[in-house]
């Protein structure tokens, strides 16, 4: 098997260095953020990406990390019960607990950090590092986020729009606002629409929440801790009082603010010795939930075929033929979900699960 470079140290990069460790294929990944830089929010994997992930990371190690959800419940923003589901096997986690996971089967020697790749504008399928030299790698698989630099760079005509929706997340450790959260997935709706706060537990003192909003409705002009904690608390004031008081006792020091992107139509998910996975392949609005079980099996597959394959244009085909129609599926599903988001509550189906399954 030729060498190869793994382009960001994501959830994506990591998933897919640990498939191949798993294989033991010779690889190095390649991050231009530094090792530390872990940005302050999670995931719900749903039980499908838990059967993936526990084939590269030790069960027992996975579920000290995050927490099984019981229920999906769905309330009003004044606290009204609208609707609730059983969650079967949907864990909660934090970015911070997964990267430090899958990271830990990897020799510190197979990863550079700071160090930003780019695609070299003479030479075709050739990556160049930070210094001008080329990668010394044989096939490149780019894992580098849905604003993807070398995607852009290859597939030049292609077009992204902001769709109709913004998050602030945050994660916080407060033992006492924890203690008032069930082991359930709860989120407040505002009646008009285009407007939420959702909490999840991950741990006896650790929760995460989000808020998500009409872009076009709620203008988030300033970023910073301060101005965020006033926004926010201004925003949920008349909320149920759950919400303005995790607004108040949170710290802001990771928050982030999530702009969220699409592709209009998704590229090829390879070409020549470059192939796409996660979010670099396919970028999935956060309505889907499925982010980090398609990049795990994204990651499965495309080992399963490298493998298989003498020639890695076999395998880049037969990845991309058996991954992008569940992923038509799930960009489908997120966009009705978007759609639903926006209207009022009264107008909602009877689809409540913020999850999109095949």
């Amino acid at each position: 098997m030729n060498k190869i470079a793994v382009v960001g140290a994501g959830v994506s990069g990591l998933s897919m260095a640990n498939y191949l460790e798993k294989h033991k294929i010779d690889y190095h990944i390649y991050e231009r953020r530094k090792k530390e830089d872990l940005a302050g929010h999670g995931f719900l994997i749903p039980e499908e990406g838990i059967e993936y992930l526990t084939q590269i990371i030790d069960r027992s190690q996975l579920f000290k990390q995050g927490r099984f959800l019981k229920k999906y419940i769905q309330y009003s923003h004044t606290g009204t019960r609208l609707a609730e589901k059983d969650l079967h096997n949907v864990f909660a986690i934090s970015r911070h607990s997964l990267i430090n996971l899958l990271v830990q089967n990897i020799s510190p020697e197979k990863i550079t950090y700071e160090e930003t790749v780019t695609l070299c504008d003479t030479e075709k399928g050739k990556l160049k590092k930070s210094d001008g030299n080329y990668m010394d790698a044989d096939i490149a698989i780019i894992s580098d986020g849905s604003k993807s630099r070398i995607r852009r760079s290859l597939f030049s005509e292609e077009k992204m729009r902001q769709v109709r929706e913004n998050e602030v997340v945050n994660i916080i450790k407060n033992k006492e606002i924890a203690d008032s959260v069930e082991n359930d997935f709860i989120k407040f709706h505002h009646e008009e629409g285009g407007l939420t706060f959702g909490i999840l537990k991950l741990s006896e003192d650790t929760i995460l929440w989000y808020s998500q909003f009409d872009n076009e409705k709620y203008k988030i002009h300033e970023c910073t801790a301060e101005h965020l904690k006033n926004y926010m608390l201004e925003v949920f004031d008349n909320w149920f009082p759950l919400i303005p008081s995790v607004i108040r006792k949170s710290d802001y020091k990771n928050v982030h603010v999530w702009c969220v992107y699409e592709l209009e139509e998704l590229n090829p998910f390879y070409k020549d010795n470059i192939v796409f996975i996660g979010d670099a392949a396919h970028p999935l609005i956060p309505f889907t939930s499925q982010g980090v079980t398609s990049a795990l099996k994204d990651s499965y597959t495309l080992t399963k075929y490298l493998v298989e394959e003498e020639n890695h244009v076999k395998a880049f085909s037969r990845y991309e033929s058996e991954r992008r129609p569940e992923i038509d599926i799930h960009i489908s599903n997120g966009r009705a979900l978007l759609n639903q988001f926006l209207l009022p509550v009264s107008q909602y189906s009877e689809n409540i699960l913020p999850i999109s399954y095949k």
